[in-house]
Parts: C-alpha cells; structure tokens; sequence
C-alpha cells in the first residue's frame, strides 16, 4: 500500500509540475494581441492567404478581384505593429522592405510605396474612406467602420491564428480611440 500511496503522490507531483510548465506559455499568450487585417466595408474580400497578403502589401498585385486599385496603409518604420507584418507576412526587416520598395518604384513594379500614418485611428479612418484600402491595426483597436478579413482561413479571434504582437509601451498611440 505504501508503494500505491508513493505512486498516488508522484503523480500528483507530476500533473502540478506539467501545469507548472505550461503557466508560462499561457502567460506568453496572454500578453500577445492579434493584428487585425482590415480592408474598406465595400470590399468584397473575406479572406487571403499570407502569400496574397504579402503580395498586396508589397505592391505586386496591385488591384483586388473587383478591379478596384489596392491602396496599403502601415504604420510607421520602428512601430512594433510594422516589424510584425514586415517580418511575419513579407519576411523582410525595415531595411530590406525600404530596399525592396525603393528597387520596385524604380523599376515600375509598383508606383508608390504605402501610405504611412502615425495612429490606428488614422488607419481605420483612412481604410474607412478609401474604398481599396488595406492595413492592418490590433484586434482590441477594431470598430464597426472596417471589415475584419480571415489570413489563412483564420479569423484573429482564433487560437492558431499566426499575426499576434506584444503589449505596446506604455505612452505610444495605440489607446488613441474615438
């Protein structure tokens, strides 16, 4: 019996330190948020894969399925939100996008770079009032004058959804709401 009860005791020792083990991995998640791609409410996109994403973003398609021209909207070079998509969704860092861009508006592969606005409010408004517009702001910055598109089948409320962030520094604009 004092085997059994020893038994009983490890077991108990190992499922506390298993949950133990996974108390940081759910600690990590719970400090990421979701980037939201948004696009105009007209556009009648739902979803797009991160490779006709990163298309659009880099200006190598250059018009939706409609006809209507792809205007991109991003944040600001340093921006964590930025650095997220450059390196989830085209793979490159901030100098390698400004090469890339620099190289495509040379060579006539795109003809303007994104516009680049300082506050998710003026990436909402902005995609709100252009009917092509496409950017990306956090989840929780989200209101009903965007639509919300799925990457890859999956919505940002999705647990294996793949565009998260971490929490912004305190004093950023991020909270800018209105």
């Amino acid at each position: 019996m004092k085997c059994l009860a020893g038994f009983g005791s490890m077991v108990a020792l190992v499922a506390i330190l298993g949950l133990a083990g996974r108390a940081p991995v759910a600690a990590q998640r719970a400090n990421q948020e979701a980037l939201a791609i948004v696009v105009n409410r007209a556009n009648p996109i739902d979803d797009l894969s991160t490779d006709e994403l990163r298309k659009a973003l880099l200006g190598s398609r250059q018009r939706w399925p409609n006809g209507r021209k792809i205007t991109v909207v991003m944040r600001p070079p340093g921006d964590a939100d930025r650095d997220t998509v450059l390196r989830l969704v085209c793979r490159m860092s901030e100098t390698e996008f400004r090469k890339y861009l620099l190289q495509a508006t040379f060579t006539g592969e795109t003809s303007s770079g994104p516009r680049v606005l300082d506050t998710p409010l003026g990436v909402r408004r902005f995609v709100f009032n252009v009917p092509g517009a496409i950017g990306y702001i956090r989840l929780s910055e989200v209101d009903d004058t965007v639509k919300v598109i799925h990457i890859d089948g999956r919505a940002p409320t999705d647990p294996d959804y793949r565009l998260t962030v971490g929490p912004r520094a305190a004093g950023t604009t991020a909270a800018v709401h209105e």
